[in-house]
């Protein structure tokens, strides 16, 4: 069955159709309904089913054959270690630990916050809850102290497990005292946290509630599966809301593990046996979903990276680590692959590794313009898929389904609804825009299984945040275009769409332009504020490493480019060069941070971005052309 036939199948009868997907998971209690719809716009999948996530992780590959099969590969150029787990020894680490976590007090229901680097132990704790019914939060490792203490005032957590560090590039990240200021200033007080004291920098512990992860789990009972209700929480992950204060995207167990494993093989195209590395950290969705629970899930070997795809120690990490551990797939960002190519724009250190068992690329995480897939593709000789999803989501809405049927590429664009997303281009009121025409991207609800059902305690902000602006759709915050094959192009968020003199257009359709450019190794497009016109595009363009040539003539290039293909009615006329973008730590360019320094307002620097000093630079830069105004 080809493609077009399973995703009008998805739609037709979606109750049919995941409820053959849940024959995939071991349940303790089937589910008889797969869907409940008596309280829309809150749906429910599989709510009389029962399970647990962990035991189909794990135990279901111990007993049923897979024992001794490598489940989890550690790799950190950081350290120069490499542990490997098979499943049995991965259920029996996970399993001690959560009977540490149950002597500590935790039992079903209650939240754990883990607060890790990328690390086995990472993973383990995440398991480790998810086998006795606990919800764990994982929050960024690093994170500064006021956004760790807000997550702990909103999960409540009886427990925190962290460590004593992380370990960047040529500096060491002192988690333990993030931790303490975080602790210091949250109103909720946890009742202990266990710490992983790594050898590179070790930390003191607070006498009466800190103890070692050894102390931890020494002696403790291993502990089994609990049964939870499919519709019980999973796990809280909070993201950024627009009011500053963090949301807390909730996710079940049941349609959790249902579009996971549905996911492996349909859309990445991954049989059980195989290796998958997700190139993410488990403080990302990317993380959880694609590190942790669907590879194991699946019964494929996941690879857990401690490091970046350059400086650890050079930009061939990621073709040696695909070298050493048999990789099949490998799921990155495109500005991982964006940091390889400027370092080796020849893809000199490809050649220097066996590749011969890769078989295919994703990315997600932002928009990949075309020349980075191009060069991706011939340099790989694979397909190279980018596909598109949420942290709401929970996993991928729009891809080039591999594992059904590989449809054409089309560059610049994430390929097609992934089956049992009904996607639409809404315009202002709501109706259905034609093909070719920019909207907002709205997913008609139900929403499949594994997507988020509600956020955490604050149901009337899911609906203001989601489902309010159009009724009977999930707003993805997203705008772009359908075209007539039926292709989506995602082009930008929906407050990047620009306002130019009464022309609504896209600074993702302008950002291709620039990074078409050979010299142009990365690029953004902001759109900031004008008397005359409402709003103008400037652009932002680092350049490829070795370029020599003077930066004016570069931007003269760049801005007749965009005058060409996108015509004079963008009036793009002022771009800059850079030495860097700002970004988050994974990987997404603060367009907003960096258009509020545009226009003069007031900011608050976001949590997420690794070096303050980058938005020093990008205040410099426009202030030499001209901005703010006055």
């Amino acid at each position: 069955m080809g493609y077009r036939e399973v995703y009008e199948r998805s739609l037709a009868d979606p109750e049919g159709f995941w409820g053959e997907a849940a024959g995939g998971i071991d349940w303790d209690r089937a589910p008889q309904t797969v869907l409940d719809d008596s309280t829309p716009p809150f749906y429910r999948w599989f709510p009389d089913g029962q399970l647990n996530t962990c035991y189909n992780a794990l135990d279901r590959h111990v007993d049923g054959g897979r024992a001794d099969q490598l489940a989890l590969v550690y790799d950190s150029p950081v350290t120069g270690e490499v542990r490997r787990y098979t499943f049995r020894e991965l259920r029996d680490e996970v399993a001690t630990f959560a009977g540490a976590l149950r002597r500590l007090g935790v039992e079903r229901g209650d939240r754990v916050i883990i607060y890790m680097p990328m690390v086995p132990e990472a993973a383990i704790a995440m398991l480790a809850c998810a086998r006795i019914g606990a919800i764990h939060s994982v929050v960024f490792g690093g994170f500064a102290s006021n956004e760790l203490a807000a997550r702990i005032d909103d999960a409540t957590p009886r427990v925190i497990v962290s460590a004593s560090c992380g370990i960047e590039p040529g500096r060491f990240v002192d988690y333990k005292s993030l931790l303490d200021g975080a602790i210091d200033i949250a109103a909720h007080t946890p009742e202990c946290c266990v710490v992983l004291q790594r050898p590179q920098l070790e930390a003191p512990l607070t006498p009466g509630r800190d103890s070692t992860w050894r102390e931890a789990v020494d002696g403790a009972p291993p502990a089994d599966c609990v049964p939870v209700a499919a519709t019980d929480p999973l796990y809280i992950l909070y993201t950024s809301g627009t009011t500053g204060e963090p949301k807390g995207i909730v996710r079940d167990n049941g349609g959790h593990a249902v579009a996971l494993n549905w996911s492996m093989r349909n859309i990445y195209g991954v049989d059980p046996g195989e290796v998958y590395w997700a190139a993410s950290d488990v403080g990302w969705v990317v993380g959880h979903s694609y590190i942790v629970y669907a590879p194991l899930i699946n019964g494929n070997t996941t690879v857990l990276f401690e490091g970046k795809p350059v400086g650890t120690p050079d930009p061939g990490t990621f073709w040696r680590v695909i070298s050493d551990h048999g990789v099949g797939v490998l799921f990155t960002a495109p500005t991982a692959f964006r940091a390889i190519r400027r370092e080796d724009p020849e893809a000199e250190h490809v050649r220097k590794h066996d590749l011969s068992g890769f078989k295919a690329l994703f990315l997600a995480g932002e928009r990949c313009d075309p020349d980075t897939l191009e060069w991706a593709q011939t340099t790989l000789k694979v397909p190279v898929i980018d596909h598109w999803w949420q942290t709401e989501t929970g996993w991928p809405a729009c891809a080039n389904p591999l594992g059904i049927e590989l449809l054409p590429v089309k560059p610049g664009s994430p390929t097609v609804p992934v089956p049992g997303y009904d996607i639409r281009v809404l315009d202002e009121d709501g109706e259905e825009l034609p093909d070719g025409e920019i909207g907002a991207i709205v997913i008609k609800l139900p929403l499949p299984p594994g997507t988020l059902p509600t956020l955490w305690n604050a149901d009337d902000r899911y609906l203001a945040a989601y489902l309010e602006r159009f009724p009977g759709h999930y707003l993805t915050g997203d705008a772009g275009v359908v075209d007539t094959d039926g292709y989506l192009h995602v082009l930008s968020r929906v407050d990047d769409i620009i306002n130019v003199a009464g022309h609504r257009l896209s600074t993702g359709a302008m950002e291709e332009v620039l990074a078409a450019h050979p010299d142009v190794a990365e690029c953004a497009v902001i759109g900031v504020a004008d008397e005359l016109k409402g709003q103008l595009p400037v652009g932002f363009v680092v350049l490829q490493a070795g370029v020599e040539r003077p930066s004016a003539e570069i931007v003269d290039e760049v801005v007749a480019m965009v005058r060409e293909r996108i015509g004079p009615v963008a009036a793009f006329r002022r771009a800059v060069v850079v030495d860097r973008l700002p970004k988050t730590r994974s990987g997404k360019v603060l367009r907003a941070t960096m258009r509020q320094i545009a226009d003069g307002v007031e900011f608050k620097v976001p949590a997420t971005i690794d070096d303050t000093a980058i938005l020093d630079e990008i205040t410099a830069a426009l202030a030499g052309i001209g901005y703010p105004p006055g």
